[in-house]
């Protein structure tokens, strides 16, 4: 029993025609790929001369106002005796940094790689591995930084590939995943987005003209215009235009970068609870901030490559089961441990025995997950996956009748019913074929329903 929900004609030509929209041939793909090459290159050499004088950087000692440490990427005379009295060296220090910055920059250009590799004659694929390469090593306070410091005659090169790799995220978000600007008159909205890219990079960082030295509602209100609008596209053209592989595609790019938002705010909420000038913050504060971005090229790796592509609703169910898990087990945990304290506190007039409150607070977690874990998964389930949880629910309830079902008649319309409810076919039949036709008393009966699937 099989149902195709992509064999319509309409939704396999709108595939077909998608995918020829994008691909390169002759001229146009050889440019494409020196092009790629070149800004590669170019990229990542930037990057590996900038890690000598980024490790100099390092070492020094910043001893001006705690921002312009941070993003220089030096500590503090307070955060150099916080990592002192851990017992952790500068030294240490360095290296840690350096590796881990090495090691996320790696990530974004062998996924960039990767997509050139397998999918260069494809142009959004290009496109995607373009800004892969060129974003990510570019960024400020990084090794390309300093090596701009080390050697100004570079300024103007690495701020044209820093530009080229703000500019082709953008782009990326409004053309992906079918190349097409959706709805048409999008693509005018580049134009304040290139805008704002150039005021942001090239001008002076005391100039007028310099987007940091703006009105911060004149900012604030272009950036959420342009967000908003890359959501509204990415809207429309999920339910509008998108077939089912590209919905799904539209699902991995979404989930990465949601995933990079929601820990750059958590990273930049935490000084509320750290001090900057701790250095240890800093630390821990910068590997976070790598960690978290590469939700981004790793989940564009995967949708361009279309490698099990359909994984992902079963990655997005878990993340917000335990995310939510998580987050009311740790309220739950931390409010029991306070309301303990003041509840010894009034009882007895002092502090309660700490190891105690503990362990008290962690048996009660513990004894919560469970029925609570159960809980969450079918609300999520019935709120956002409503059809599979009403279709797992049915063939549950199916199964038991089979089991207890001896009348042929009722047990013809319990299968008619069940595939009715799960698959939503257009038309149904069933026939039941004798077991006279083929000479056989395997069993008294055979059912092969008939499913049609057409006009979904």
């Amino acid at each position: 029993m099989h149902a195709d929900y992509e064999s319509t004609p309409q939704v396999r030509a709108s595939r077909i025609a998608s995918a020829s929209a994008t691909r390169l041939h002759g001229r146009w793909l050889l440019l494409g790929r020196i092009a790629w090459v070149v800004v590669a290159a170019l990229s990542f050499s930037l990057f590996l001369l900038g890690l000598l004088p980024y490790a100099t950087q390092l070492h020094t000692v910043c001893l001006t106002a705690s921002a312009a440490c941070y993003f220089d990427g030096a500590l503090s005379p307070a955060g150099v005796q916080a990592l002192h009295d851990l017992g952790v060296s500068l030294d240490g220090y360095v290296w840690y940094t350096v590796v881990v910055t090495v090691l996320d920059a790696l990530v974004w250009t062998l996924v960039g790689l990767l997509i050139f590799w397998h999918r260069s004659d494809d142009w959004m694929a290009l496109l995607a591995a373009f800004f892969l390469v060129a974003f990510n090593p570019t960024l400020t306070a990084g090794p390309t930084s300093s090596f701009v410091q080390f050697s100004p005659l570079w300024a103007l090169p690495v701020k044209c590939l820093g530009f080229l790799g703000a500019v082709l995220i953008g782009l990326f978000l409004y053309l992906f995943p079918n190349g097409r600007f959706v709805p048409r008159w999008m693509g005018w909205m580049l134009v304040p987005y290139i805008v704002l890219e150039i005021a942001s990079i090239f001008p002076p960082l005391n100039s007028a003209l310099n987007a940091n030295n703006w009105p911060a509602w004149v900012y604030d209100f272009l950036l959420l215009t342009l967000v908003g609008s890359v959501v509204f596209s990415q809207i429309y053209r999920y339910r509008r235009i998108s077939t089912p592989t590209e919905r799904q595609q539209t699902k991995w790019v979404l989930f990465g970068i949601v995933i990079a938002l929601v820990g750059m705010l958590t990273l930049n909420l935490a000084p509320l609870s750290f001090s900057l000038q701790s250095g240890l913050f800093n630390v821990a504060n910068d590997s976070l901030f790598f960690i978290v971005l590469l939700a981004i090229p790793l989940s564009i790796g995967v949708a361009m490559l279309r490698s099990r592509l359909y994984d992902i609703d079963v990655l997005i169910n878990r993340t917000l089961v335990y995310g939510t898990l998580t987050a009311i087990l740790t309220l739950t945990y931390v409010g029991l441990i306070l309301a303990l304290q003041s509840l010894t506190h009034a009882l007895t007039g002092q502090a309660g025995d700490q190891p105690v409150l503990i362990v008290g607070s962690t048996l009660v977690i513990a004894a919560l997950f469970t029925p609570l874990h159960r809980r969450i998964q079918a609300l999520i389930d019935r709120r956002f996956y409503r059809h599979k949880y009403d279709a797992a629910r049915t063939l549950t309830a199916f199964s038991a009748t089979l089991r207890n079902e001896v009348d042929l008649s009722e047990l013809r319309e319990h299968l008619v019913a069940v595939v009715q409810e799960t698959m939503q076919p257009s038309h149904v039949s069933l026939w039941l074929r004798s077991p006279a036709h083929d000479g056989t008393q395997r069993a008294p009966w055979r059912a092969t329903p008939a499913v049609s699937s057409e006009g979904r």
